[in-house]
């Protein structure tokens, strides 16, 4: 007789469906595991016989055979030990056959027999609830797999809690939800002396998602401005929080069970390698972009980055996705994020300013900035000056708007944009549109037309650079309340577009 019990492989964001089954059969007493185990799977043999052990069960002087079917599906991690105990259990008739089948299963046994958090329990419960199973999990991993709210979940203590459980001894209530985490206001934009058109750009990178390139001399405020980003955003929304905690999931990085509603800010650092930016490593895990699906990415010193890494970066910024292709995975990402990249004018940071003149300039600043490529530059929406700010202004009152008050002016952006565009599947902001949605919803009047084609005529647009200025135009006249793009918001997004290095 083969028992079964059920549990996922993790493809990405995906958790497909893994059948443990088990056969107790005469022969050489052995324990084998078959199905394309990696060396944690094949390890779980003698986590789960120690942990039965410890709660007085023997297994029998037998041939026991575990099969992870499908078996041309790499398996990987160490929370396939439970599962296999229970079809293990389930085949000892030590639990009823059919609630082991009628459950997915997941975590990570100890010698004691007690249950080790896992990640990715909140994509296993979303696979679960499409099975129509209920799910088992350790413990401290019920709080954050209950949010998907589809599929009953039991988080036990242990082994011998899965026992009684399932017996009817001392069944386990269903898990809890954990906390939603809000994340205080903290700082705020007025906390920026100056850098009012930075403060601007901000702003409307924020109500449309696009991707902001600041360029400054050193200690002009652009980390300053770009760490007070998250203050302006909106929250996510219920489906997004739960996208968004699915990929954080499988990163092991949902605290506690909780789920936020604070959209990611990622600032990796320009040492980060590729693998660390787009995902990669073992088992193609989620990189930077990843992280920051539906929140921001914020990379200072830009042109720091090695090239190839930068380069890697183009394809998702337009196709909000990103395949992670390795030799025994191919693995696809959700990473809708907003690029925000801070860099110097030069290596030596000085080169705009008057005070201390470059005595390389202008050939430093253009040797420097070229680590750029022209078609990453292209991609940019909004590109800022940011000037050094006088010693004279640091003692000046706080000037502008409050965060809170930029963020409610976003949040109204943002609303409109989600009227606009309800019945327009995978479009949900300005930086999303394209073809005749952008024609319908983004073409100026005539003043504004004359003026864009003029700009495009003289600087020289590339197709995508005059695209890029219609969408930011369009939030921009989202911003002021307008129905119809006008000339002044056009001469607004190209004031955005050309006022740093151009890259079409």
């Amino acid at each position: 007789m083969v028992s079964r019990a059920y549990t996922v492989a993790f493809e990405g964001v995906s958790a497909r469906p893994v059948e443990v089954q088990c056969a107790v059969t005469p022969g050489m007493p052995a324990f084998s595991i078959v199905g394309l185990p990696d060396k944690a799977v094949s390890e779980a043999r003698d986590r789960v016989r120690t942990a039965l052990a410890a709660l007085a069960i023997a297994l029998p002087s037998k041939r026991i055979t575990i099969n992870l079917s499908p078996a041309d599906l790499p398996k990987e991690g160490s929370h396939f030990d439970l599962p296999i105990a229970i079809a293990l259990l389930a085949a000892l008739d030590i639990i009823p056959n059919d609630a082991a089948e009628g459950t997915t299963a997941l975590g990570e046994l100890s010698l004691d027999g007690s249950l080790v958090p896992v990640i990715g329990a909140l994509p296993a419960a979303m696979s679960a609830a499409e099975d129509e199973r209920q799910l088992l999990c350790p413990k401290g991993s019920g709080a954050e797999a209950a949010w998907v709210g589809a599929c009953q979940v039991i988080a036990a203590p242990g082994l011998a809690d899965v026992v009684r459980h399932y017996t009817g001894q001392s069944p386990l209530p269903p898990a809890q939800p954990g906390e939603i985490f809000e994340d205080p206001q903290g700082r705020c934009l007025r906390d920026v002396k100056g850098q009012e058109r930075a403060k601007r750009a901000l702003e409307i990178a924020a109500a449309g998602r696009h991707h902001l390139m600041m360029i400054g001399t050193p200690g002009s405020g652009k980390s300053m401005l770009a760490a007070r980003l998250p203050s302006i955003m909106p929250p996510l929304t219920a489906g997004e929080a739960l996208e968004t905690s699915m990929i954080h999931s499988l990163a092991g990085l949902l605290d506690e069970g909780g789920i936020s509603r604070t959209r990611p800010f990622r600032e990796p650092h320009h040492t980060a390698s590729m693998a660390a930016i787009v995902g990669g490593g073992r088992g193609a895990k989620p990189g930077e972009v990843s992280l920051a699906h539906n929140g921001v990415l914020f990379m200072d010193e830009f042109p720091e980055f090695p090239r190839a890494v930068l380069e890697t970066l183009r394809q998702p910024i337009e196709t909000g996705q990103i395949m992670v292709s390795r030799a025994n995975a191919h693995v696809k990402y959700p990473c809708k994020f907003m690029l925000v990249a801070a860099a110097n004018p030069c290596k030596c940071g000085f080169l705009s300013d008057p005070a201390r003149a470059c005595s390389r300039a202008p050939i430093c600043g253009e040797d420097y900035l070229s680590r750029i490529s022209g078609p990453l530059m292209d991609r940019f929406d909004l590109r800022v000056d940011v000037p050094p700010v006088s010693f004279a202004d640091l003692d000046l009152p706080p000037s502008g708007d409050s965060s809170a008050t930029i963020a409610a002016r976003v949040q109204e952006a943002r609303a409109r944009q989600a009227e606009r565009y309800e019945n327009k599947g995978s479009t949900q902001l300005n930086s999303d549109i394209e073809g005749e949605t952008l024609e319908h919803v983004a073409t100026p009047d005539a003043a504004g037309k004359e003026l864009l084609n003029k700009a495009a005529q003289h600087f020289g647009l590339s197709a995508r650079g005059y695209h890029r200025i219609l969408r930011v135009a369009r939030t921009i006249a989202d911003l002021d309340g307008a129905d119809c793009v006008q000339r002044d918001h056009v001469a607004e997004a190209v004031s955005y577009r050309l006022s740093a290095p151009r890259g079409g």
